[in-house]
Formats: structure tokens, C-alpha cells, sequence
């Protein structure tokens, strides 16, 4: 096994004023579960092919294990890789789609079939050795994708979106047999998506890009509980985290978020970093499930109103307008509101996050 190492990269493809990838550094621990996560053209797989070997490396250096390997040709990097189309031979059967790699590296015949027939075992396809590609299902294909990756034993697995072809309920079955397959096999293992439950529910660690740049890199929980900037708070957590232009008031000992349709107090643990916003703008952020709604008050204090409510079962979701302001909050199932009610609603302050406006990162 052996981890894999960023050393200031970037990426800049002929004819592009902007770097696909720029000054990535990373440090992937050995048997780490790594995931590299962003809306579309952040460069995530990118910096997954130059692992690869199948993008040039434009500047800085790139490890696997002890080995720079800038020059390295793939073949010759001792990775495997899962792609999002599967990539397998449908003229082969599945068990000679598991077996062509160690067939191409000269591997004996008898050690070729007890590999692959472990892989099979540790996946649930056994009984699919015999039969093509075209006559298994997505998932299936899939499996066998991986079992193809895990027969080859290699330092570090790589996977570009292996679960973006899968309906939504195959998708969490399989993130759950890749995460199981991890914990058992124990390969260094970076994976990319643009889906951030996948992210949430599979890394160990999540990198964050956007626009080439790493925005973030940390435990998932860090990374829900304490973002760097909007943007990743903004991208981590399903629905995402609801945003405020409020300005920052005084008064006396206090100091306060006022928005439109609100004001808050800003708890004590903040006032220090938050006041020193006195008089300007900053921005609010507060997550969909820190939000309560209150359907039966005043009228005078019922300043929000209802848009969308999308019950769910176990929760609802409500579509709220403060204002022009949209957001969004997940209640009890017990919350019964309709569209078009006013209806008021309260933060936990304990969640609260503030940005600076024009950096957009985090001020507490």
C-alpha cells in the first residue's frame, strides 16, 4: 500500500488562460478513503488522471508512496481504476474481464483464479463469472468493474464517479459495498464525485474544489460543522445551508444580525469577532434543520411566509420566504403548514454561522 502526495500541482491545458489545476496540495495517507468533491470543471478528475498518468502534471511534483512519479508511465504506476462507464470488454465473460490485467502481467494461471475468485466472493458476483457484461444489470456491471480493480492488488484504487450511472436507490446500495469493500480490503483510495452525500457518507477525509482551487480539506464533520467559506458551506449538506445578507448592529453591550424580516442577537461566544462588523453587511448562515418554524402566532410576528412544503414522512421540508429572501427548513412531520401562510420562525443560535461578504470566508 502507499499513500499519494501533492507538491504545489497544477494542470493548465495549451490555449487555457486559467489552470484546470492550481497549486493542489494534498497529503493522502496510506489505507486512507479519500474524496475529492465539486460542482462540474472544478478539475477534481483532473487531479484523479494525473494520479493516473493519463494528464501530464503542468507543474510541481506528484508521490505515490516514496516514488516520484511525473514521469512514470501508467502502466507502470501500480494503481487500478474504476471508471464511470465500467470500461468492460462485452465480447469477455466476466470472469476474463476480472482476469485480464494479471492475463497481460504474465501472472499464473492458478493464482488468476484464486484471485478472482476471491474478488468475486468478497463481491457477491460468483454466480456471474460465466456470463457477459450485457446480460447483468448496472450494479452488476459495476461489481464487476470493481472486482476487476481488486484482483490487480494494486497501491492505490482510483474511482471517477463509479455511481453517477446507477439509479438513485442502486446508489446507495453500492456506496455502501464500495465503503464495505474498503474497510476489508484496505487500499488507499481516492474517489471522485460531484454528489456530496457520497462524499459525506464515504470519505474518510473530503477535499473541496472549486474553479482548480482547493477550498478545504478535512473530516466531514469539520467540514458540515465548521466550513472555511460559503462556498463550502454552501455545497456541503443536503438542502444546502441558507444564506442572509444582515447587517451588524450595536446596541449597548448587544450586538445584532438585522435582517428584513428579523433580528437576532448574536450569541456571546461571537460578539467579539462578529462586532467588529459593526455598521456593515455580512453574511448569514444557518442550516435547513437549525431553523423552527412556528405556524401559530401573532400576525404581527408572522414575517415569513411559506412557499413550498415537500413532506417527506419522516420530515417535511418548507420552502420559506423571508422577504425577497428565499430559505429552507426541515421540521418535525407535526409542523402543518400550507402554502401561503405567514408563519414566524427562530434559529439555534448555537449553529450560527457569519461570513464576510466580500471575502466570503468565515468569521466565526
Amino acid at each position: 500500500m502507499a499513500g499519494v502526495v501533492f507538491e504545489n500541482v497544477s494542470k493548465q491545458y495549451s490555449g487555457n488562460t486559467v489552470a484546470s489545476v492550481q497549486d493542489l496540495n494534498i497529503d493522502i495517507k496510506d489505507r486512507e478513503f479519500l474524496v475529492l468533491v465539486g460542482p462540474s470543471g472544478c478539475g477534481k478528475s483532473t487531479a484523479l488522471r494525473m494520479i493516473a498518468g493519463l494528464e501530464d502534471i503542468t507543474q510541481g511534483d506528484l508521490f505515490i508512496g516514496q516514488r516520484r512519479v511525473n514521469d512514470v508511465a501508467p502502466k507502470d504506476r501500480d494503481i487500478a481504476m474504476v471508471f464511470q462507464s465500467y470500461a468492460l470488454y462485452p465480447h469477455m465473460s466476466v470472469y476474463d474481464n476480472m482476469a485480464f490485467g494479471l492475463k497481460l502481467r504474465k501472472t499464473p494461471k492458478a493464482e488468476i483464479d484464486t484471485r478472482v475468485q476471491e474478488a468475486a466472493k468478497i463481491l457477491g458476483i460468483q454466480q456471474f463469472l460465466d456470463r457477459k457484461p450485457k446480460a447483468l444489470s448496472g450494479g452488476q456491471r459495476q461489481r464487476v468493474a470493481l472486482g476487476r480493480a481488486i484482483v490487480r492488488e494494486p497501491q492505490v484504487f482510483l474511482m471517477d464517479e463509479p455511481l453517477s450511472n446507477l439509479d438513485a436507490k442502486l446508489r446507495v446500495q453500492t456506496r455502501s459495498e464500495i465503503s464495505r469493500l474498503h474497510q476489508r480490503v484496505q487500499t488507499t483510495t481516492i474517489y471522485v464525485t460531484h454528489d456530496q452525500t457520497e462524499a459525506m457518507t464515504m470519505g474518510d477525509r473530503i477535499a473541496v474544489m472549486r474553479d482548480g482551487v482547493l477550498q478545504q480539506l478535512d473530516t466531514p464533520e469539520t467540514l458540515y460543522d465548521n466550513p472555511a467559506n460559503v462556498f463550502v458551506a454552501g455545497f456541503i449538506g443536503s438542502p444546502a445551508m441558507n444564506f442572509f445578507d444582515v447587517t451588524v448592529e450595536g446596541t449597548g453591550d448587544g450586538v445584532y444580525l438585522n435582517h428584513e424580516s428579523f433580528r437576532i442577537e448574536v450569541p456571546a461566544r461571537m460578539r467579539n469577532e462578529v462586532g467588529q462588523y459593526r455598521d456593515r453587511e455580512v453574511i448569514l448562515g444557518m442550516r435547513p434543520e437549525d431553523v423552527d418554524v412556528i405556524p401559530d402566532v401573532e400576525e404581527r410576528a408572522a414575517n415569513i411566509k411559506v412557499d413550498v412544503v415537500e413532506p417527506l414522512g419522516n420530515e417535511n421540508v418548507l420552502y420559506l420566504l423571508a422577504g425577497d429572501n428565499p430559505f429552507v427548513a426541515r421540521v418535525a412531520p407535526e409542523c402543518r403548514v400550507t402554502p401561503g401562510q405567514n408563519v414566524a420562525v427562530s434559529f439555534d443560535l448555537d449553529k450560527v454561522h457569519v461570513f464576510d461578504k466580500e471575502t466570503e470566508k468565515t468569521v466565526i
